[in-house]
């Protein structure tokens, strides 16, 4: 499974909702966030996740009526 890191609007999600989907399950798509950071003020949520392709990512986001900036493939120096 490879890393992602993505970037999208926060809105209209809240926080709770970034709390829930942080600790969900693997969706259908088989992604599973690793982390989220998010900026209210500026609008902005970064996600850090384990997904089998970019494109999984993609449906993930599309499902919850959310279009990212931008995905990209990540390493971590974290074991």
């Amino acid at each position: 499974m490879a890393r992602y890191m993505d970037q999208h609007p926060m809105r209209p999600l809240t926080p709770e909702q970034l709390q829930k989907l942080q600790n969900a399950p693997t969706d259908e798509f088989g992604v599973k966030h690793h982390e989220i950071i998010y900026s209210e003020k500026d609008n902005k949520v970064w996600c850090v996740l384990d997904a089998p392709n970019r494109e999984a990512i993609e449906k993930h986001h599309a499902k919850a009526k959310v279009k990212t900036d931008w995905i990209y493939e990540v390493e971590s120096t974290r074991e």
